[in-house]
């Protein structure tokens, strides 16, 4: 049985969910930290306590978002294995992640807010380049195993977690579509490893 969250937890975790709220109602520049404690029901203090700065804070949302994603648990490469079983776990696990209403809405706060901010959309590139750095790995693997085509890993995994996004991310944040649906997410899935596979998978 998980034990109940200590009274500065709950505090923290209320601060945490007002901003997100604030965030994507009012936008990262409009909303202040009188407004993000009047929302927690918690004092000024008490958020200045737990999050020096608005922007500590957005780094706490961002690393809420990175740690809802489940998409790169295993990436290991199995030489044993066809190449579209192994690529479907990995895709199947990342469409979950982006049909997961909590990433979503952790998504779109991280985007409106590095909109207007160089600074904050190179640090949010960075890391989501550093979370995917295991999907560089699998095809590497597949490369040395003489079954994946001789292409740089980055350029191909950014092609192919760019095709799951063109449906399964940027409509949702941008356009504030509903997540796909079950049925979409396998039509989704099948084609990416069609046309990844019909073309990097060397027979």
């Amino acid at each position: 049985m998980k034990a109940p969250l200590r009274l500065t937890d709950r505090k923290r975790e209320a601060i945490v969910q007002a901003a997100i709220a604030e965030f994507r109602a009012n936008g990262f520049d409009v909303t202040s930290m009188d407004k993000i404690a009047a929302a927690a029901e918690v004092s000024k203090r008490t958020v200045y306590n737990h999050f020096p700065s608005k922007e500590e804070l957005f780094a706490e949302i961002l690393q809420k978002l990175w740690a809802s994603s489940k998409e790169l648990l295993d990436v290991s490469y199995h030489h044993d294995r066809p190449l579209r079983d192994q690529l479907h776990e990995l895709l199947a696990a990342k469409m979950a992640t982006l049909a997961d209403s909590n990433f979503l809405d952790l998504a779109r706060v991280a985007t409106a807010a590095t909109i207007h901010s160089p600074e904050r959309a190179e640090s949010m590139l960075r890391r989501v380049s550093e979370r995917e750095q295991g999907f560089n790995g699998w095809i590497s693997a597949a490369q040395a195993d003489g079954r994946f085509k001789p292409i740089d890993p980055s350029f191909a995994a950014n092609q192919i977690h760019a095709l799951l996004k063109a449906f399964a991310f940027w409509p949702q944040i941008l356009r504030n579509e509903p997540p796909l649906t079950p049925e979409m997410q396998t039509v989704v899935i099948e084609s990416t490893l069609d046309m990844f596979l019909g073309w990097y998978e060397i027979a």
